[in-house]
C-alpha cells in the first residue's frame, strides 16, 4: 500500500512540475516531437517511394529474366526456335518475345518520340498492361501483320486531352519513312510514376504486334525475350539452366546473355533502403539532441527546487522517492512527446499519401520502435539530474536561495 501511494504521489509530483513551467516544458517536449515525426516521416517516405518503385519496375517486367544472345560472338538474334525452346522448359512460366525500337511518332498533327515494343498476345503474362480502353495484340493481329497498336494512355491524354483514343490514327517511323497505324487500346501500364518523375528521360511507350515490326523493318529475331519464371524458381539458377539449354541448341558456346531483371530490383531496393537508414539516423541524432535539452530542463529544475528537495528529506522522503519523481517527470515528457510525435507523423504521412492519390503504408514496428527509443534516451538522460536530487544533503538543500 506504501509503495502505490509512493508511486502516486510520484506521478502527481511529475505531472505538476512538468506543468509548472509551462513553456520550458512545451519547447522540450517540442524537440521530442520533432524527432519522432523526422524519423517516421523520412522511413515512410523510404517504404512508400520502395513500394511504388517497385510496382513500377514489375510492371515494366523488371521481375523476371531478360535473354538476348551476344552479337559479337553469333551475328545473330533469336528467333523462334529459342522462343519455343523458353517456353517449353519446366521452370519457365512464360515467355515473350520483344523487338524494341526508339522512334519517331506523330500523332493529331504533333511529332515526337516514344519507345515501341514488339510483342505478341501473350505480353500481358510478364508485362503489366492493364487495358483501359479497347484491346491489347491478339493472336489475329500477330497473323495478319496488322497495322494496329496500343498507346499509354500518358500519350493519349498528352495529344487528346483524354484516355479513350481507341479507333484514332497515328503515325510511326518505321524502315525510313512514316507508316500509319489504328489504334485499337489504351494502357495504363508500367512507368507512369518514373514518366512523371523523369519524363525527359523515360519515355512513353507503344505495342505493336511483333510480326508487323519484323515486316515493316526486315527483320526476323527478336532483340530479347521476356521471360517470367515460376514462383518457385530461383532467379539465379534459372539463368544458368536457360543459358546451358539454349547454348546446347544451338552449339555456339558463350553466345547467350541472360540478364537477371529481378537482381537490378534488388540492388536499388539495397541503395533505397541505405538512403532510408541514413536519413532516419539523421532523424534519429535529433532524438538525442533532444535528450540532451531534458537533461539541461532538469539540471535548471534541480536547482530550482533544491530547497523543495531539502524539505521533502528532511520530513522523510528517501533517496530512492526523489530519483523516482525526477524519473517520472523526464518519463512524462518523453511519453507525451513521442506519443505526440508519432501521432502527428503518422497523420502526415496518411494526409500526405492521401494528397498525392498513392498506397498508405503505416510501419507499425518502426513507430512502437521511435516511440520506445524516444522514452529510453529521455530516461537515459534524465537519470544524472534524477540521481543529483536524490543525493543532495538535506541541510545543504535548506540552505541554498
Amino acid at each position: 500500500m506504501r509503495r502505490r501511494s509512493i508511486m502516486y504521489n510520484c506521478i502527481k509530483n511529475g505531472l505538476k512540475n512538468i506543468f509548472r513551467k509551462k513553456l520550458r516544458s512545451l519547447l522540450t517536449i517540442s524537440g521530442v516531437m520533432i524527432g519522432v515525426i523526422s524519423v517516421i516521416i523520412i522511413s515512410s517516405i523510404g517504404d512508400i517511394g520502395k513500394h511504388t518503385i517497385n510496382q513500377e519496375l514489375d510492371s515494366l517486367g523488371m521481375n523476371g529474366l531478360s535473354i538476348g544472345t551476344d552479337k559479337s560472338v553469333t551475328g545473330k538474334d533469336l528467333a523462334v526456335k529459342e522462343l519455343e525452346l523458353l517456353q517449353s522448359q519446366s521452370l519457365v512460366y512464360d515467355a515473350t518475345p520483344l523487338i524494341m525500337q526508339y522512334s519517331g511518332v506523330k500523332i493529331k498533327g504533333e511529332t515526337g518520340k516514344c519507345l515501341i515494343w514488339g510483342i505478341n498476345n501473350s505480353a500481358k503474362k510478364i508485362i503489366s498492361l492493364n487495358v483501359k480502353y479497347g484491346r491489347l495484340i491478339n493472336e489475329s493481329d500477330l497473323n495478319s501483320m496488322s497495322n494496329v497498336c496500343v498507346v499509354d494512355e500518358s500519350m493519349a491524354q498528352q495529344s487528346y486531352q483524354r484516355g479513350n483514343i481507341v479507333g484514332k490514327t497515328i503515325s510511326l517511323l518505321l524502315d525510313g519513312g512514316y507508316q500509319e497505324f489504328e489504334v485499337v487500346g489504351v494502357v495504363e501500364t508500367g512507368g507512369n510514376v518514373l514518366q512523371s518523375l523523369l519524363g525527359e528521360y523515360v519515355p512513353t511507350f507503344l505495342y505493336l504486334p511483333y510480326t508487323t515490326m519484323q515486316n515493316m523493318t526486315g527483320r526476323t529475331g527478336f532483340d530479347q525475350i521476356a521471360v517470367k519464371l515460376k514462383s518457385d524458381v530461383d532467379p539465379q539458377t534459372a539463368a544458368e539452366q536457360l543459358t546451358d539449354v539454349l547454348e546446347n541448341s544451338n552449339k555456339i558456346p558463350n553466345s547467350i546473355k541472360v540478364e537477371n531483371l529481378s537482381s537490378h530490383k534488388d540492388q536499388l531496393n539495397s541503395v533505397l533502403d541505405t538512403v532510408s537508414f541514413i536519413l532516419s539516423v539523421i532523424g534519429g541524432i535529433s532524438m538525442i539532441v533532444a535528450g540532451l535539452s531534458i537533461m539541461t530542463v532538469m539540471l535548471v529544475s534541480v536547482n530550482e527546487r533544491t530547497r523543495e528537495i531539502g524539505i521533502k528529506k528532511s520530513i522523510g522522503a528517501s533517496k530512492g522517492t526523489i530519483l523516482l519523481e525526477f524519473l517520472v517527470e523526464s518519463f512524462f515528457i518523453t511519453a507525451i512527446g513521442s506519443l505526440g510525435g508519432a501521432a502527428i507523423g503518422v497523420g502526415t504521412v496518411v494526409a500526405g499519401s492521401l494528397a498525392l492519390g498513392i498506397e498508405v503504408m503505416i510501419n507499425l514496428p518502426l513507430i512502437l520502435f521511435c516511440i520506445g527509443f524516444a522514452m529510453a534516451v529521455g530516461i537515459i538522460f534524465g537519470i544524472y539530474p534524477a540521481f543529483k536530487a536524490a543525493n543532495l544533503k538535506p541541510v545543504d538543500a535548506l540552505r541554498a536561495d
